[in-house]
């Protein structure tokens, strides 16, 4: 059945969550030990409302349709997105990336990883009501390219209240320990962006609600999931990773589930470069498929 993560639920009692500042010693090492923490607003009211009227420009607009990062994480790209979601919005909002909540989420990061932690990557999910599908249970490592040289954590910020039957995380808790499952894209389909862990026991996977503006931190090996959204509003979420960059790869080959890969939005991101760009791109992605990388 799994857990719920509150203030009083057994194995939270040392995790404080009466402040919204700099993390404790107790929550960085709770991150530590467990591979992800929950905890409460980071943003006020005013800046969740402020969010929310982003996404409802870029949504309305499909943002970065052209470039590859408009996409359905669930479903093959071709039709009414299941699960519509858009990589790296700052790119169309670049006000995202000089808020209040960004720079809290950036200090709290660089307690975790260390000061030389940076930004990575945001993005924006929407999981629609009553219906909204599942989100399967991966790890974030799994998405990862040949070369990869950066370890992340990801802040997933939900910009109202949301519950299990909203669709709120679950954590499997030192899952970041290892291995990295097995992969494939959901139901065997590489037309979809999505993936999913094969072989897991999430029989101890745990919840996290959160209210508007309240905050889950997660490692990029740690397995999360989020349920189907049954409630009667939408599910909107905010994501920010940053990272540390090593020096030397943390993935040597490309796996073998990214080889399988033929999504329509990988096709919109190809045919948005221009000239040396697209021909190289093109070339290496022919040689992921044939295996040589």
């Amino acid at each position: 059945m799994g857990k719920t993560a509150t203030a009083s639920s057994p194995g939270f009692d040392a995790v404080p969550v009466s402040s919204p500042g700099p993390l404790s010693e107790a929550q960085i090492r709770f991150f530590h030990d467990e591979g992800y923490l929950s905890i409460p607003p980071i943003a006020t009211e005013a800046e969740v409302a402020e969010l929310r009227e982003v996404y409802q420009r870029m949504f309305a607009r499909r943002a970065g349709w052209e470039d590859g990062n408009y996409l359905d994480f669930a479903g093959p790209d071709d039709a009414e997105p299941s699960l519509p979601q858009i990589l790296m919005p700052s790119q169309y909002e670049p006000a995202l990336m000089t808020s209040r909540v960004h720079a809290q989420c950036l200090a709290m990061a660089r307690q975790l990883l260390g000061p030389e932690a940076e930004f990575h990557f945001d993005h924006a999910m929407t999981k629609p009501a009553q219906g909204g599908a599942p989100t399967p249970w991966h790890q974030d490592k799994a998405f990862y390219t040949r070369k990869t040289t950066h370890r992340t954590v990801t802040f997933w910020i939900p910009l109202q209240p949301v519950a299990a039957e909203g669709g709120c995380l679950r954590f499997i808790p030192r899952s970041h320990l290892g291995p990295l499952l097995q992969h494939r894209h959901l139901g065997g389909d590489g037309r979809v962006h999505g993936l999913e862990a094969l072989g897991l026991d999430d029989s101890q996977a745990v919840s996290c609600p959160l209210e508007a503006g309240g905050a889950t931190v997660h490692h990029h090996m740690t397995l999360h999931g989020a349920a189907t959204n049954v409630s009667h509003g939408e599910r909107w979420a905010y994501a920010m990773g940053f990272g540390i960059r090593g020096t030397t790869p943390i993935v040597g080959r490309e796996y073998a589930w990214n080889r399988v890969t033929r999504t329509a939005r990988e096709a919109r991101f190809q045919n948005s470069l221009v000239g040396r760009n697209r021909v190289s791109y093109r070339l290496r992605a022919l040689l992921v498929q044939w295996g040589l990388l």
